[in-house]
């Protein structure tokens, strides 16, 4: 499996571009702020042929570039129903008046192809199946895309903005409830196995074990005792 991602725009939101391997059908998730020369400089090097756009969630910076990405390479883009007006009303999503400044000049609005996505749900896209688990907290309408593994590769599990090394997303936008992140946490990454990759919306590539041993957070929702830490970071937009 050939799994490419980058930082980008001002937010470093990491996007991913993911194939069984290079020359062969890919999904890219997250084209946010300024991605879409990343992904079209990712697409020739490995010679990939995008199908999909899948959205962990409808922040403008996991979602800038959606418009142009999925006109490019007429593809649909895949997102859940709650946050699907983030995508055309982007202040809105943040807390700001209509009109405020937003980063300068995006493009804001739907691509030609919208698709929801629901709990449970797998897709599959590219010749990959992509488990799809509703994680709301972040916002209303966050998903998470787990990829199983095999005797010899560990799954892979695509956080978006639920969980970060040594962090998890902000609860405090519109949308965000501390008491649904928890849930979420526990529900979908507990259960998950200690050697899973996870790749989050942004920073580093971590695991579950990992972050089940030091994240202030996980270690806590393990533990029954909630998550009020104050000296424990959140990250996110």
């Amino acid at each position: 499996m050939l799994i490419a991602g980058f930082p980008a725009g001002a937010w470093a939101t990491n996007c991913y571009l993911v194939a069984p391997a290079a020359g062969e059908e890919c999904v890219i998730i997250d084209p946010g702020h300024q991605a879409a020369q990343g992904v079209e400089e990712a697409i020739r090097k490995h010679r990939l042929k995008p199908v999909a756009v899948v959205l962990t969630h409808g922040h403008i910076d996991h979602v800038a570039s959606v418009v142009p990405v999925c006109g490019a390479h007429d593809v649909p883009a895949w997102i859940h129903p709650a946050d699907r007006y983030m995508m055309s009303d982007p202040e809105k999503a943040l807390g700001r008046s209509i009109g405020m400044p937003l980063m300068g000049e995006l493009t804001v609005g739907e691509p030609d192809d919208v698709k929801e996505l629901a709990d449970g749900t797998v897709l599959k896209l590219a010749g990959l199946e992509f488990f799809v688990a509703h994680a709301p907290g972040h916002t209303k309408g966050s998903v998470t895309f787990r990829m199983p593994g095999t005797a010899d590769v560990p799954q892979v599990f695509f956080s978006g903005d639920l969980l970060f090394a040594g962090s998890i997303g902000r609860t405090d936008l519109p949308g965000g409830d501390m008491a649904e992140m928890l849930d979420s946490l526990a529900r979908v990454c507990l259960p998950l196995d200690d050697s899973t990759v996870v790749l989050a919306g942004h920073g580093p590539q971590t695991t579950i074990g990992q972050e089940r041993a030091t994240n202030p957070y996980l270690r806590q929702v393990a533990a029954g005792l909630g998550a009020d830490t104050d000296d424990a970071p959140r990250r996110g937009m």
